[in-house]
């Protein structure tokens, strides 16, 4: 994970350098107060729209809690929500349209799943259950496989106790 830190500040760069190009280049086909206006409408629609999905995700995750049901779906649809509204207030076209994307049902259901399936791989299973309920499981039927036999332990020196210690590899 802190490995892939080092590239954010290139992934800001990058992502300032698209939304220039692709304000300049909007601006240049509809005029440059067009373009202005449409990214001051969108920055104003997507502050209206992260009040109204913060509530909605703020409801349904109660909605869940009361109910004694695992939250995880409400706030992670929340969380996708108020994404793509943050996506829309940021000032920027590209923003702009993944977050639209992001709020449109199938594309949100889309995201929804792989967050998801990511908060999954990296919490332990038994959060994972409390927070998206019971895992399903595809079971395939056919042969059983053989079980591995377990190996035996090497006994050294006719199993008397030996003197020393651990050593970790890479560390001495």
């Amino acid at each position: 994970m802190r490995r892939g830190l080092k590239f954010v500040p290139l992934a800001l760069l990058l992502a300032v350098v698209l939304e220039l190009a692709v304000f300049v280049g909007v601006g240049r086909a509809l005029g440059f107060g067009a373009a202005v206006l449409l990214v001051f409408a969108a920055s104003l629609l997507g502050l209206v729209l992260m009040r109204r999905e913060g509530m909605r995700a703020w409801r349904g995750f109660r909605s869940a809690a009361t109910a004694g049901q695992p939250p995880g779906r409400q706030v992670t649809d929340g969380m996708v929500g108020l994404a793509g509204a943050m996506l829309l207030a940021v000032p920027g076209l590209v923003s702009g349209v993944v977050g639209l994307l992001l709020l449109v049902p199938p594309m949100r259901r889309l995201a929804r799943a792989g967050v998801q399936r990511v908060t999954e791989r990296r919490v332990s299973s038994m959060v994972a259950g409390d927070l998206f309920g019971p895992r399903t499981v595809r079971v395939r039927q056919g042969a059983p496989q053989p079980t591995p036999q377990p190996e035996q332990p090497v006994v050294v020196d006719g199993g008397r106790a030996i003197e020393g210690e651990i050593v970790e590899p890479g560390r001495h």
